[in-house]
């Protein structure tokens, strides 16, 4: 299946969204990509509308669940032999009162958001190490430094990557692989809009979002994976460690 001699990637939530941009992206690039989500159908369906003749590889794949992750890696590994990108970019909003959310809630948030950040971490890690190099990318949020009522808690575990990303940063540095951050804001994918339809006057409130944006807009998720696909990159050779805001200028503004 692998169309160059490109590095071969892992997206996690490739399936729509921000997740779907990149692997169209890393796609174009000339990468051999592995789009990992839990809906395989819909997997399927994306990675044929992005090359009808040679798609993108689609797994279904549970990133909760450690041997599912353990699983689709081994498929990829089988396939194309190495492993070079790791995208996490699966997540799901949580949006929960600290005294009536149940610690099932809980663990549920942290199992996608968190969590399967470091199993996805964790299964490719040792074919990174054996061939000395790598580049993970981590999906944080703009929730990680700054955040809204009612979000809670999915801003503590979105800054739960942040302090992942660090620490893995650290400890495989010395291998040659690279693991960096995007905090993306407000972006145009299914999740922002179905929080704009909860609200009582959605036009308005979208027009309010994009006026808070020194940029005047929210981003598009192919901007989103612009970036991703630049630190996933060689030109983003000696960029580790970081967090990288992708915001239009949101946290920019004091509040007003």
């Amino acid at each position: 299946m692998t169309r160059t001699d490109g590095p071969v990637a892992i997206v996690t939530g490739g399936a729509q969204g921000i997740g779907e941009a990149v692997v169209r992206r890393l796609h174009r690039d000339g990468a051999t990509v592995a789009s990992l989500d839990i809906d395989g159908d819909r997997a399927t369906a994306s990675a044929t509308a992005i090359d009808p003749d040679q798609p993108p590889l689609a797994l279904a794949c549970d990133i909760r669940d450690a041997k599912q992750v353990e699983q689709a890696t081994s498929q990829v590994l089988e396939l194309h032999g190495r492993v070079d990108v790791l995208v996490n970019n699966a997540g799901v909003a949580a949006y929960f009162d600290a005294v009536t959310m149940t610690e099932d809630d809980w663990d549920d948030v942290f199992a996608v958001d968190l969590k399967a950040t470091w199993l996805c971490a964790r299964a490719v890690l040792p074919g990174m190490r054996a061939q000395g190099s790598g580049a993970i990318v981590n999906v944080s949020s703009i929730h990680s430094r700054m955040t809204l009522a009612g979000a809670f808690p999915y801003a503590a575990a979105k800054a739960g990557v942040l302090g992942l990303t660090r620490s893995l940063a650290l400890d495989n540095g010395p291998y040659g692989i690279r693991v960096n951050a995007v905090c993306p804001g407000y972006t145009r994918t299914v999740l922002v809009q179905q929080w704009l339809d909860t609200q009582p006057n959605p036009r308005e409130t979208a027009a309010a979002v994009d006026e808070v944006h020194a940029l005047g807009r929210i981003g598009e998720p192919d901007e989103i994976a612009a970036t991703i696909a630049f630190l996933a990159s060689d030109d983003a050779s000696f960029v580790t460690g970081a967090e990288l805001l992708v915001d239009g200028g949101l946290s920019a503004r004091f509040a007003s």
